[in-house]
């Protein structure tokens, strides 16, 4: 059933789409027929929503990778910079959160580990078709710079965040772990979550020793359910890893040789003294930094999707 919801959802927008043509092909005989100027304004407006269509579906054509159509687990995590780290990965968390609820998709915290000034890290679920194609491109390092809040002179601060995207595992994709590989821990849950939570032992952290990978959830009442939760996201983090080393493998015998000087930094967001948001792999940029935040990603996904496809 699943495939077959997949192959609709496949065909089904091009059936659409070539209907909308058929429907302005008629209007425009009509109008020869009858030398009728009228239609011509009905006949655009068909023909641009067309236009629309087909290159968000010519897009889709481009995610052909095996985990491409799954959902995803998105993790932001903080780096160096303390209270400052902390503050831009909630504003990152927001600016996902409203691209996710913009593109009217469904999205569940796992875990949540709060600090002062703002998050220390989040991961979310995100359910929806071809979730993980399209959030693949978020992954890496994410770059602040802004005159920080926190600071009384009023000085200007560098923060960074890094971002993990990794698919959701079906059972048609085999990631095997050993349990010796395995060490599994559990703790008390923080935050809100009722006097339940608060004090038994329900939250699982698994460590899977032979990779350093570690994942987390707490969402859950139950230690089970959290136990369960915890290892289809390792086993996500884990097939994204292992297939990230296969590429790396790749590279390496490639003759190209690509240049390394921002290490896996994906993307600055200045704020001050002037405001743009860059994205240093595919050069696309943009002074409506608001925008972005507001959730206005598609442009940088776009982009790095269209340039992973050339470059293939």
């Amino acid at each position: 059933m699943t495939e077959i919801k997949r192959l609709r959802d496949t065909i089904q927008p091009w059936e659409e789409l070539i209907a909308q043509l058929e429907d302005a092909e008629a209007l425009l005989e009509l109008a020869e027929e009858d030398s009728d100027q009228s239609q011509a304004a009905e006949i655009q407006r068909i023909l641009a929503k067309a236009r629309r269509s087909y290159d968000r579906l010519q897009l889709k054509q481009l995610l052909s990778e095996e985990a491409d159509g799954a959902d995803a687990y998105l993790t932001i995590h903080s780096g160096a910079g303390g209270t400052e780290a902390c503050d831009w990965v909630s504003m990152l968390f927001r600016m996902y959160t409203r691209w996710i609820d913009n593109h009217d998709l469904k999205r569940s915290l796992l875990d949540m580990q709060e600090a002062e000034g703002g998050i220390k890290s989040v991961t979310l679920e995100v359910n929806g078709a071809y979730v993980f194609g399209y959030l693949k491109a978020e992954a890496g390092i994410h770059r602040l710079v802004r005159i920080s809040p926190f600071d009384s002179s009023g000085r200007r601060h560098t923060s960074f965040a890094s971002v993990y995207v990794s698919p959701v595992i079906e059972d048609s994709i085999e990631v095997d772990i050993k349990p010796d590989d395995l060490r599994v821990d559990t703790y008390r849950a923080s935050g809100a979550g009722g006097q339940h939570v608060n004090k038994t032992d329900s939250a699982v952290r698994m460590t899977h020793l032979p990779t350093g990978v570690v994942v987390q959830c707490q969402n859950e009442r139950s230690q089970h359910k959290n136990r369960a939760t915890a290892m289809k996201m390792l086993k996500s983090r884990l097939y994204e890893v292992y297939r990230q080393q296969q590429e790396a493998e790749q590279e390496a015998k490639a003759i190209e040789k690509k240049d390394i000087s921002w290490g896996n930094q994906i993307r600055s967001y200045v704020f001050q003294p002037y405001t743009m948001v860059k994205d240093l792999r595919t050069a696309v940029e943009t002074g409506n930094v608001q925008a972005v935040m507001d959730g206005d990603l598609d442009p940088f996904i776009e982009a790095f999707l269209r340039q992973r496809a050339g470059q293939e």
